[in-house]
């Protein structure tokens, strides 16, 4: 079974730091490129950050100078490192990628986690 699962959210106080991982677990070659989003209650899913496999990265404005997007080739794995969290911040935040699931395939397959828990106390 081919799942990503993400890690680390939960309460923190406003001006606190949480690291989010995402976990790309089954068969598969390595993850492409990835993305994180956040959804809140009543409002639109939007996108926080985005990184390629080579490593180039992009961010929401909201985002930028806090959070920081990572990977681990290895480890099929990436990370949202968030600093100066904002109680605006709260929201599910989703892992988005593309998998690949052997060297030099033609067609990669976007998965979406579960989504993890963050909310930011004043």
């Amino acid at each position: 079974q081919v799942q990503l699962v993400e890690s680390g959210g939960g309460l923190v106080q406003a001006g606190g730091s949480l690291r989010l991982s995402c976990a790309a677990s089954g068969n598969i070659f390595s993850i492409n490129a990835m993305g994180w989003y956040r959804q809140a209650p009543g409002k639109q899913r939007e996108l926080v950050a985005t990184i390629t496999s080579g490593g180039s990265t992009t961010y929401a404005d909201f985002a930028k100078g806090r959070f920081t997007i990572s990977r681990d080739n290895a480890k099929n794995t990436g990370y949202l490192q968030m600093n100066s969290l904002k109680p605006e911040d709260t929201a599910v935040y989703l892992c988005n990628a593309l998998l690949e699931f052997y060297a030099g395939a033609p067609t990669k397959y976007e998965y979406w986690g579960q989504g993890t828990q963050v909310t930011v106390s004043s």
